[in-house]
Parts: structure tokens; C-alpha cells; sequence
């Protein structure tokens, strides 16, 4: 393709994205008090989380491989068509059934990785920290954009070309430092996804938000994040290497969880999302950006999509480790362990150089 063509089709998956996310967050403010309403307590709550973690984890590597025999077009289809069939059963939702079935479409629903995929293909190695930024950026915008209407509705109402083939993605861990960096994004990512998963019931219970507060204080997660994602990572990536800025993520990560233990209100918060949404976002375009460019081109589909399984996975053990967590020690407890283990990772890359992997064969 002429590189305006790819620019232009980066357009229309950067769109694609937003409109996307927007829906996503807008369901994701929604979700808790429609539970609470239909009777959920805060295990149940976290059953239906765990329940979504687990059906994303089972589909993000078959997603993945997906992509890499069809095409991301196909895969960006597919999810598009789960989301619609996903918001569709989540309108009919008015039983705890229903709200456990209307989950089902998200085993297909991975459109960020989609259009990721979409950006790593098109985008030159040099340029692609920054490409992924920008996606990121879509991601702040949907965030706003969800978040917002969502508050205000709740106040109102086998083979090489197999799928799925275990044998490839064994491959693919076997490439140089990809089984260091896929390790670090599981083990420095976990504390911050245990607590965002806990997130909806820590402002509800903790800070003792109404729907339409948090639906205020998730939109501005999605300001600081637009203005990282869209105006910082760009500039740090062009001047420093991906290894520091990685090491310098999970440095600050370590901080933000200190800063977490030590809160005691919505205002603490809100100062300590800063740092915070720096430190997430660094730390996920890093990894991804490193790891797509360790793999062969016609490998990054089924990265991306491993990529996107470590949420998952953080989405099916955070909630009933995060309910432990949240009812034995009580909100500081996030906090502790994800300075401890920030720092652990924080020396373990410190040690061993960062970053050891040479780009993409």
C-alpha cells in the first residue's frame, strides 16, 4: 500500500476504536448499579467479573490467531458484529440470568487488539511506539465519552493455519526475550489489574460515590490518559529507549501504589491518577511495541492477542483475589502489593539490562 493509503485506513481504525471504547466504558459505568439493582452483592458482583475474565481469556490467543490467517479486517468484522450481538442481549438484561448470558458475545468482542493489530501492521518499527499511542489516545476520547454518558444514563434508567494452535503460540515465547518481557507485563500488570477491577465497588463503597460522580471521575481518567496517550508517549519514545521507559513505568507504578496504601479519599485519588495513568500507559504501549517487534510480521496478530489474554487473565483472578483482598485488609492493601511487587520487578529489570531482545527477525 502507498503510505498515504495506510494512513488513511489508521484513520478509520483510530475511529473504529473510539466509537468502540466509548461503548465499552459507557456499559462498564453502567454495569454496577444495574447489578445492584438486580439484587448482586459484591461476590456475585465479582462472579460476573470473573465470568467475563475467563470467557476473554479463552478467546483473546484464538482471536489472535484469527487475525493472523484471515486478516485483521475479518477479525476487526467479527468483533464488531460480537459487540453488537453483546449490546443487544445487555438491553434486554432484566434478571440476573440475563446478565450473566449477555456476557457471552464477549469471547469475540477484542476490538482494541483488532485495531492495534491494524497499526503494528502498517506502521514502520521506528514509528510504532508512537502509532500505539495514538491509538491510545482514541482510548482516552472513548473513555471520556462512555464514562460520561454512561454516569448520566444510570441516573436516569491444529495445523499452521489453525485458529488455535498451542504449538505456535510455544513459538513465539521461544523468540528472544519475549518470554522475559510477556512475564514482566503478567507479574508488574497484576496488582493494577486487580484494582481495577475492584475500582467500581471501591468508589462505591470506599469512596462513596453516586453513578453520576464516578461516571465524572472515570471521564477524567480518560482526560489524563488522552493527554499521555496522545502527547507524551510520542515525545518520550523519540528520545529514550524502550527499556528505560519500561524500567521507568514499573518504577513508577511502585510509587503509585504507596501513594494508593496511604489514601484516604476521592481527592487523593484523583491526585495519585496522574502518575498512575502515566505509569499504564507507558507500560502497556512498551510491552506491546516490544513485543510485536520481536515476533515475524505474520506473528504480531497472535502477540497482540496474547497481549490482550493478560487482561483477561487479570479480569479472572483480580476479582475474587481483589474481594479477598478488599474484605480481609481493606483498600490499602492494593496498594502495598503493588509497590512490593513493582519494586521486585523494578530490580529484576535493573539486574538484567532491561531490555535484552533484538527487533524482529
Amino acid at each position: 500500500m502507498e503510505p498515504a493509503a495506510k494512513q488513511k485506513v489508521i484513520y478509520i481504525t483510530y475511529l473504529v476504536a473510539a466509537l468502540d471504547i466509548t461503548w465499552l466504558f459507557l456499559q462498564f459505568s453502567i454495569t454496577p448499579y444495574l447489578a445492584r439493582r438486580l439484587g448482586f452483592d459484591t461476590i456475585w458482583f465479582g462472579y460476573l467479573q470473573t465470568t467475563v475474565g475467563v470467557i476473554q481469556l479463552l478467546g483473546g490467543p484464538i482471536y489472535g490467531r484469527f487475525a493472523d490467517v484471515f486478516g485483521a479486517r475479518a477479525a476487526l468484522s467479527v468483533s464488531c458484529l460480537a459487540s453488537v450481538v453483546y449490546f443487544l442481549l445487555l438491553a434486554v438484561a432484566d434478571n440476573t440470568f440475563m446478565l450473566f448470558v449477555h456476557k457471552l458475545p464477549a469471547v469475540f468482542m477484542h476490538v482494541l487488539p483488532g485495531a492495534q493489530m491494524v497499526v503494528a501492521d502498517l506502521s514502520e518499527n521506528e514509528k510504532r511506539a508512537d502509532a500505539l499511542g495514538k491509538l491510545g489516545l482514541c482510548f482516552g476520547i472513548g473513555m471520556i465519552a462512555g464514562s460520561s454518558l454512561g454516569g448520566t444514563l444510570s441516573t436516569q434508567k491444529g495445523s499452521s493455519n489453525s485458529v488455535f494452535n498451542l504449538g505456535e503460540i510455544t513459538r513465539l515465547m521461544k523468540f528472544p526475550g519475549v518470554a522475559k518481557t510477556f512475564t514482566v507485563k503478567i507479574i508488574s500488570g497484576l496488582p493494577a489489574g486487580i484494582f481495577q477491577v475492584m475500582f467500581s465497588i471501591i468508589a462505591i463503597n470506599f469512596f462513596q460515590l453516586k453513578a453520576e460522580q464516578n461516571g465524572y471521575l472515570m471521564a477524567y481518567f480518560g482526560i489524563v490518559q488522552m493527554v499521555i496517550q496522545g502527547a507524551v508517549i510520542g515525545r518520550l519514545t523519540s528520545r529514550f529507549s524502550e527499556s528505560s521507559l519500561l524500567m521507568l513505568s514499573v518504577g513508577i507504578s511502585s510509587l503509585v501504589g504507596l501513594a494508593q496504601a496511604m489514601m484516604t479519599n476521592v481527592f487523593h485519588f484523583c491526585l495519585i491518577v496522574i502518575p498512575m495513568m502515566f505509569s499504564l500507559s507507558v507500560f502497556n504501549v512498551i510491552t506491546d511495541s516490544m513485543l510485536t517487534k520481536s515476533v515475524s510480521p505474520s506473528d504480531t496478530g497472535t502477540m497482540l492477542g496474547l497481549c490482550a489474554s493478560v487482561q483477561s487473565l487479570l479480569r479472572t483472578v483480580g476479582p475474587t483475589i481483589g474481594g479477598f483482598l478488599y474484605e480481609a485488609y481493606g483498600v490499602p492493601s492494593f496498594g502495598y502489593i503493588q509497590c512490593i511487587i513493582n519494586a521486585a520487578v523494578f530490580s529484576f529489570l535493573l539486574n538484567t539490562g532491561g531490555r535484552s531482545q533484538p527487533n524482529r527477525p
